[in-house]
């Protein structure tokens, strides 16, 4: 196949070395001469790159880079060009005009795509006489090791264009994945998730952004915390896409902003590249911000109130590692601390509904179990020793008072900060499955690849129980009245019917 692209910045010169490496030629054109000469040398070094890493042999760089070729002109006609991908800047009259011209010189069974990341495919194809030529084709940065391709029908786009570039992007070892032309496509929506409730975890000051990012890491085992990576991507880009399709979705409270980030972008603080963002950088790097020693009496005797998988759990691992947990049954002591898993619920629901003592009485998530953070709850109420001493106790008893396990201290908050992040990750895939944006495996397929998630989000529903999910939005609901919470469709009636959360839709073809 010969494929032109038109652009060689990044993403252009990323496409291209795809592109040849995986057999097909190409022709890169830029408006700028000198870019495109920029852009094949960056090529030749990423490929000479890929053989020192033995990716490629030497014959097999050798042969990429003699089927990349450049164009005088990015629009000149080409008889032999069976694929136009445009990679140029993020302008809707840009990229129409664009097409339009292509569209005088290529033929008509040439197909367009554009690798827009923001805009409606359909309104980019409105301009051009024959619209159903041109779909979107999402490539993400860096294009050869960021194995996740978006397929983007418009509203007018041929059927058969979709599936053969599904094919042709598979062909290369990528995954494709196809979406419906909504805002943010499919990967940029679901990534709204983690960052949106991480925000709003910090406008109420349940935790800093340290600490959120230590949760995120390791209780649900992402790689990057939620605050690292919009420093990496930058808060001035993270705030222009949260806004843009919470706009594009007509205000929708699931994918609602925060009013943090204005103020911080109107600063400078976008994070790596101005070396401020939420975190303080250094040569690029992040400073290290220590943890706070354990110092309480980790012999403290512990109460775990109440029944069920997640006290026995509890009672379980304090037992484990040593802690001195009391059964018997009879009045709290003043010197017991109390703990309890909570579930979507706070700490002080509990102590108003059972009467337990506020001043040593704490939540614990039972999300942070197995892991290597535990997560304590705390109110306004508690005694100042009695928190290091629950701090010491759930991270048992080890070396000089520590032990095995980090704990991270929060303000009590309904479902502590693992269950909510999880609760907006799943509720977001679920809603993108809602809509039939993406089908299922789709989902799970490009949030895995594109974002780097342990687990896609609707398989990782099904690993806490439908049930159970549901259960944890609907007291979030409850508890804090914010719509945000609302369980999809989609999660209801998969719990009520003992479905999975990976069960695709039935259509109405499917019921002909």
């Amino acid at each position: 196949m010969r494929i032109r692209i038109i652009g060689a910045g990044a993403m252009g010169r990323g496409i291209a070395q795809w592109a040849s490496t995986a057999g097909h030629d190409v022709e890169l054109g830029d408006v700028r001469p000198e870019a495109v000469d920029d852009a094949l040398a960056f090529v030749r070094e990423m490929l000479r790159r890929a053989v020192k890493k033995q990716r490629l042999t030497e014959d097999e760089a050798s042969a990429a880079e003699q089927r990349i070729v450049a164009v005088d002109s990015p629009v000149a006609h080409g008889e032999k060009v069976d694929l136009v991908i445009e990679a140029v800047r993020e302008d809707l009259k840009t990229k129409t005009e664009l097409f339009c011209q292509l569209e005088c010189g290529m033929p008509a069974e040439t197909v367009f795509a554009t690798n827009t990341s923001s805009l409606s495919v359909t309104r980019i194809a409105a301009g051009l006489a024959d619209p159903s030529r041109l779909v979107g084709l999402h490539f993400f940065n860096p294009v050869p090791l960021m194995r996740i391709v978006e397929v983007v029908p418009g509203a007018l786009t041929r059927p058969d264009i979709a599936p053969r570039l599904v094919d042709l992007v598979r062909a290369t070892g990528h995954n494709a994945v196809t979406v419906a032309d909504t805002p943010g496509f499919l990967v940029n929506h679901a990534g709204r998730g983690l960052v949106t409730e991480a925000l709003a975890l910090l406008e109420e000051s349940v935790s800093d952004a340290v600490g959120i990012d230590r949760i995120a890491r390791d209780v649900l085992g992402l790689r990057m915390g939620p605050f690292e990576l919009m420093d990496l991507t930058g808060l001035d880009v993270t705030s222009s896409v949260i806004d843009s399709i919470w706009q594009g979705f007509r205000h929708s409270d699931r994918l609602r902003p925060s009013y943090l980030t204005p103020n911080r972008v109107a600063a400078g603080l976008h994070g790596r590249k101005t070396g401020r963002g939420f975190h303080t950088y250094t040569d690029g790097r992040p400073e290290t911000v220590p943890e706070t020693p354990v110092v309480g009496d980790a012999r403290s005797p512990v109460r775990v109130l109440g029944a069920g998988p997640d006290a026995d759990g509890l009672r379980r691992a304090l037992a484990e590692a040593g802690a001195d947990v009391r059964t018997d049954p009879g009045r709290i002591s003043s010197d017991t601390l109390v703990f309890v898993p909570t579930w979507g619920t706070t700490v002080a629901d509990a102590v108003e509904r059972e009467g337990l003592p506020a001043r040593h009485t704490f939540g614990v998530d039972p999300l942070s179990l197995g892991t290597g953070r535990r997560v304590l709850a705390v109110t306004p109420a508690v005694d100042p020793q009695a928190t290091r001493n629950a701090r010491a106790v759930l991270a048992g008893h080890g070396h000089d008072g520590g032990g095995p396990y980090s704990v991270s201290v929060i303000r009590d908050t309904a479902g502590s900060v693992a269950q909510r992040l999880l609760a907006s990750i799943t509720s977001v895939a679920a809603s993108i499955a809602e809509r039939h944006i993406a089908t299922p495996e789709a989902i799970d397929t490009a949030v895995v690849a594109g974002l780097g998630y342990p687990v896609g989000p609707l398989e990782w529903g099904d690993r806490i129980g439908p049930r159970r999910l549901l259960t944890l939005q609907l007291r979030l609901l409850a508890t804090t009245g914010d719509p945000r919470y609302r369980p999809t469709r989609w999660l209801t009636e998969r719990a009520q019917l003992g479905l999975p959360l990976t069960q695709p839709a039935v259509l109405f073809d499917d019921l002909a």
